[in-house]
């Protein structure tokens, strides 16, 4: 397991990340098609994750209507976890409590509420990382901003972070935040998988400017990318794409990218879900990628793709088969900088 910097600060985590969404969900619930893993089996997950290196973990007060935070807090307490030796994230933004008008959203009301409430369930006494869950177009972004720096000057919470923000509503928050002397996001958690790679149109290259790490959620597209899955369907009875089909993917393309993953993983010996987490690995953006597991098995699986090094020739015929079509204004924007660019490369400035 390798440690990588956590945006502009002198933390450091585990290129893995425990994610929390198959924790304690409802049967028939839109969590219950996630998971619905009890204490003693996230006693189990995370004390594995622990063992393998990983020192993060991420979840929010919405997973599993709160169960989710609630379990975290006890595994950790039941595994006698000492507090500096893990990283702890949540989340906030969505319904929670009673659900009513103001238990939403980004608003001074909503977000104090919300981080007592998730210290609470986990049994912490601070936040390691907090992130706004989503975009909330009712709430002033100097507001929630303000909210958050609060926060961090009380020492509720270490670092903050955003998560499904489109790049100009982040860069925006960034100005803000330094105009203000505010604390500002170090992190940006974002769907990017090898079949939607959306993320490197505008994101990636502002938070390679702006020095922002990038957590990644749902890494295998929904298991669509664990190999499980072919164009005629699942090889899994009860597969979670096949309840719950999210997140959105092109599934052709998709199947395209499993196509190729499978014979670089039958060569390493590997599953195809190591192939889809290692090329994630390989990429500069990415400080941790979140990993969801129901099963021992599973965890391991994910675990041993930090030992999978991806050849020159496999990265390239990856990255062939998964590329984007041309966008404006990309296309411009190589074809009128090239020369310059390659200026930089003759001139051997980085």
């Amino acid at each position: 397991m390798r440690y990588r910097k956590f945006g502009n600060t002198g933390l450091f985590v585990s290129e893995l990340c425990l994610g929390t969404m198959t924790f304690g969900g409802a049967e028939g619930s839109m969590w219950g098609h996630i998971g619905r893993l009890e204490q003693a089996e996230v006693d189990g997950l995370i004390g594995r994750a622990l063992e393998g290196g990983i020192n993060f973990i991420d979840t929010a007060d919405v997973y599993s209507d709160g169960r989710a935070e609630i379990m975290t807090g006890q595994a950790l307490r039941n595994l006698g976890v000492p507090r500096e030796n893990v990283v702890v994230a949540s989340k906030v933004f969505g319904e929670t409590g009673t659900k009513s008008v103001n238990s939403r959203g980004m608003s001074r009301y909503h977000i104090i509420d919300s981080v007592k409430a998730s210290l609470a369930r986990l049994q912490l006494d601070h936040l390691d990382l907090y992130q706004i869950h989503g975009f909330d177009p009712a709430t002033p972004m100097e507001e929630a901003l303000r909210a958050l720096d609060d926060l961090v000057r009380q020492g509720h919470v270490r670092y903050i972070g955003v998560s499904n923000w489109a790049a100009w509503q982040i860069m925006k928050a960034l100005g803000i935040s330094e105009r203000l002397g505010l604390s500002r996001f170090e992190s940006l958690q974002a769907y990017y998988t090898l079949a939607s790679r959306d993320l490197e149109r505008e994101i990636v290259p502002l938070l390679a400017s702006e020095k922002v790490g990038l957590m990644v959620w749902s890494p295998l597209a929904g298991g669509l990318l664990s190999g499980k899955y072919s164009r005629e369907g699942s090889s899994e009875a009860g597969a979670r794409r096949t309840t719950f089909d999210f997140p959105i993917v092109n599934k052709e393309r998709a199947f395209d990218c499993i196509d190729t993953m499978r014979p670089i993983a039958a060569a390493h010996s590997v599953s195809v879900a190591q192939v889809a987490l290692a090329w994630l690995l390989h990429q500069p953006a990415v400080s941790s990628v979140i990993i969801g597991a129901k099963r021992i098995s599973q965890l391991e699986d994910n675990l041993a793709a930090c030992g999978l090094q991806l050849s020159a020739a496999e990265l390239a015929a990856l990255d062939t088969v998964s590329a984007l079509p041309a966008e404006y204004p990309g296309w411009m924007l190589e074809r009128q900088g090239g020369y310059r660019r390659q200026q930089l490369v003759d001139a051997r400035i980085d």
